[in-house]
């Protein structure tokens, strides 16, 4: 496999601990970092556009890409399937650009395989309570479902020390200004700096190390 310098972000989170919401501001504030957009077999809902939430696609479809090994990750979730396509997360990390995945702790561990250098970033919850405190809030869920998130929270919490960053997302505005500081931080790394300044590195004689 030839090398590649982008980065690829990992954002894994228990629901209700305000992962879209930190995704989203992140985005809206460097544009420069592409979202991935997962492939579904299911249905969209009102609202959603092909190729925006998701790339909407059949089953035979889905299966074909899997087969083609065209699938960073995969899972079946209530009768639908969801994946990862891989082919813009290859060319953009190929070309020096960086990548975002909204994605679950099992989907993280996929994408790893394929990408060991992948950045893993937990967000947290400041607390079981305050997590409940959220699910009802956003007035989405009937009780046993809120009841059924907050169950699987904390199994998913447990994986947290899969990632290489944790941020306990209190306060929204110092959570986002941490996730700004990660992405600073590994766009600063050795290899994301020689695709960017290749012509300076030659000029310097500096080589990736061996």
């Amino acid at each position: 496999m030839s090398p590649t310098y982008g980065n690829v972000f990992m954002v894994v989170a228990p629901s209700g601990a305000g992962k879209s919401s930190l995704v989203s501001a992140l985005l809206k504030q460097d544009p420069s970092i592409s979202l991935s957009i997962s492939c579904t077999t299911r249905a969209p809902r009102p609202g959603e556009a092909d190729g925006r939430e998701y790339r909407f696609v059949s089953q035979d479809e889905f299966m074909r890409l899997r087969d083609q090994d065209a699938l960073l990750e995969w899972a079946e979730v209530h009768g639908n399937y969801y994946g990862t396509p891989r082919d813009r997360i290859d060319e953009a990390t190929r070309l020096g650009r960086d990548v975002l995945l909204e994605i679950d702790w099992q989907g993280a561990r996929q994408v790893r395989q394929r990408f060991p250098s992948a950045i893993g970033i937990f967000i947290l919850p400041p607390s079981i309570e305050e997590l409940e405190a959220r699910l009802k809030a956003r007035g989405q869920d009937e009780p046993q479902v809120i009841a059924r998130r907050l169950l699987a929270a904390g199994g998913e919490i447990a994986h947290a020390p899969e990632c290489e960053y944790v941020i306990i997302n209190q306060e929204f505005s110092v959570a986002l200004l941490q996730l700004v500081q990660i992405v600073s931080a590994a766009r600063l790394r050795f290899s994301s700096q020689a695709v960017r300044h290749a012509q300076l590195f030659s000029q310097l004689g500096i080589s990736a190390p061996h």
